[in-house]
């Protein structure tokens, strides 16, 4: 069926909310955004291997595959949607703080979790909330919502590199957690009352086990499935740079932090600036070609990056990285939300995000165990090959026609 939004609906949903909304997301990238640039030095501290550094973010996406799909469920049947954005961006924050006072391996790992757990409830609800109240700019709107996340990705190692210069890393995570509470205040006064839509009727709400069988409907539907898979191989790749770029430009080439995170600020800032575009020309075409596109290029680019090695080429390439990589996530989610019922959204949601932290689960470990036995170089070969078989996915993948709901 179409869903198709009344004027009413439209003048009561203004666009300060979306901007809002995108901010919150900024935050909860702001963390991992830091965390990733952090994540060297405390290995230094801590005398890490390269398969436990992939190990702690392994031990976050685990415990976020398994709890992002009930964290859906959860956010459809709750309808106060401004309360759970605000509870996910303080449940984000907290783990990180504590981390600045530890001295375990073991404690990072169970904060890890404490993260991966927390992040299940932002976007199960934001994203599904801003498709529905603007279902003929959907992958717009929810463009917006990943750039968001790309700022807070692209500033926080920039800031946190130039805060490195002067106080120590742990230093740094205690005043990293100012911002996100401020931005939770802020969600939470200003959306608070945002719910998303109650049902008219309260005979018609679902019970557990009415989203039992709706899961399983879900499931059924073939381009959710296969739109799970590939994206959770391309959540794969982008975890695994994430994790060990950092590591190869301060360890391999000698980078300073402040440089490792203009390095990473590049990476983010052209996912930011590709967002918007592919997102906006996904909703007047075909997002299979976008998607299939920016994957083969980013396959490109990586195998140059492997060849380049430790030359001043491959820093060259991190820009070019960034711009194939991350502007196809919001194409993704839009996609996903076109194929699936409304009330659905936040379980369909919860599924893919369930799917890509099992990706990102997986990639970090085998990075880093690929990294210990071939060296470092052996792991961005690896990633050139996740993202083609992630494309190959998306080939088989149904076509669903923008803005149509299932």
């Amino acid at each position: 069926m179409t869903s198709v939004a009344t004027a009413g609906e439209a003048q009561r949903t203004s666009f300060r909310e979306v901007w809002l909304v995108t901010a919150g997301h900024m935050m909860t990238h702001w963390y991992p955004g830091t965390f990733y640039l952090l994540l060297p030095l405390m290995a230094k501290e801590l005398d890490l291997s390269f398969a436990q550094i992939g190990s702690i973010l392994t031990c976050q996406f685990i415990a976020g595959a398994l709890s992002n799909v009930p964290g859906g469920m959860l956010v459809d049947a709750v309808h106060r949607k401004g309360l759970l954005m605000a509870l996910a961006l303080s449940w984000v924050g907290v783990p990180y703080l504590i981390m600045g006072f530890t001295h375990s391996y073991w404690m990072l790992l169970a904060c890890a979790a404490l993260v991966g757990i927390g992040n299940n409830l932002w976007h199960p609800t934001a994203i599904p909330l801003l498709a529905q109240n603007y279902p003929g700019r959907r992958g717009l709107v929810v463009s917006f919502h990943a750039m968001g996340g790309n700022v807070g990705d692209a500033i926080a190692p920039l800031v946190a590199g130039a805060m490195l210069a002067a106080m120590s890393w742990r230093e740094v995570v205690v005043l990293n957690v100012v911002p996100g509470v401020i931005a939770s205040a802020v969600i939470l006064l200003s959306l608070g009352p945002l719910n998303g839509g109650k049902p008219s009727d309260p005979a018609k709400r679902r019970n557990g086990g009415d989203m039992i069988a709706a899961l399983r409907t879900l499931l059924a539907n073939r381009t959710v499935t296969m739109l799970s898979i590939g994206s959770s191989i391309r959540a794969m790749t982008a975890q695994t740079l994430l994790t060990f770029l950092p590591v190869f430009l301060s360890g391999d080439l000698g980078y300073s932090p402040l440089w490792v995170g203009a390095c990473m600020f590049t990476l983010q800032a052209a996912g930011f600036a590709a967002a918007p575009v592919a997102g906006h020309i996904s909703d007047r075409m075909d997002r299979r070609r976008i998607i299939m596109s920016s994957m083969a290029l980013t396959a490109v680019v990586l195998l140059f990056m492997a060849v380049a090695g430790r030359s001043a080429a491959f820093v060259l390439f991190i820009a070019f990285l960034g711009f194939f990589l991350f502007a196809i996530r919001a194409v993704l989610q839009a996609w996903m939300l076109d194929a699936t019922p409304r009330n659905m959204g936040g379980t369909s949601i919860g599924l893919m995000f369930g799917a890509q932290a099992l990706g990102a689960a997986i990639g970090p470990a085998a990075g880093g165990a690929l990294a210990d036995h071939y060296g470092i170089m052996a792991t961005f070969y690896f990633l050139a090959v996740t993202i083609v078989v992630a494309n190959l996915f998306i080939f088989f993948t149904p076509a669903t026609a923008p803005g149509e709901e299932s």
